[in-house]
């Protein structure tokens, strides 16, 4: 065989693969619109559509209310969180709030933070009656929404980290208010003794 014939058939062989080359460009570069975008095919300009009446989202946490903001189906606040209490939640919980609460509300819940000393509003106690006495959803609602002056949570601390902070907003209320009285024995012991 000749140079020019083998040439010939070299670029006979390749030339499948430089059409599937094209395809694939093709099939990564295809037309659609950005975020935002104007479009002349629907009669309201916009690109974006809105889901169909009765779409169904899977796996939305908004699904579930109670568990979402703390707040029942009555409109209530929720009273029985819906999280089992245990060490792993109260750590999380102190880890959450630790990092989203204290700047405000101070490492035992006094109201005592960072924010105080730089001169912003110190926001309430969870110590004093008024927010010893509220339901577990309550809390979760105040982080999910906001109060007064604080913001709403909601798109930075999950649902399921809402209820770990509730839990450990509970733990500083009884850690703050029990009396020595109330602690087994081995743990009045070693208060006896930092005494």
């Amino acid at each position: 065989m000749s140079r020019p014939e083998t040439r010939s058939r070299m670029f006979l062989a390749l030339l499948p693969l430089l059409a599937g080359c094209n395809k694939q460009s093709q099939m990564t570069d295809q037309p659609r619109y950005d975020p935002l975008e104007s479009s002349k095919l629907f009669r309201d300009g916009t690109s974006a559509r809105e889901p169909p009446k009765g779409t169904v989202p899977r796996g939305d946490a908004r699904l579930d209310r109670a568990f979402y903001s703390g707040v029942d189906a009555a409109g209530g606040f929720v009273t029985s969180p819906p999280v089992r209490a245990s060490r792993e939640l109260l750590l999380r919980g102190q880890a959450r709030y630790a990092a989203y609460c204290t700047p405000c509300h101070g490492l035992v819940g006094d109201g005592s933070g960072m924010i105080v000393l730089r001169g912003y509003k110190r926001p309430p106690s969870f110590h004093i009656d008024r927010l010893r006495s509220q339901p577990a959803g309550y809390y979760v609602d105040v982080i999910t929404n906001g109060f007064g002056t604080m913001p709403a949570y909601a798109d930075k601390v999950s649902p399921a980290d809402r209820w770990a902070i509730t839990a450990y907003i509970g733990a500083l209320q009884l850690s703050q208010g029990a009396s020595a009285a109330e602690l087994p024995p081995d743990d009045g012991a070693k208060l006896e003794v930092i005494q």
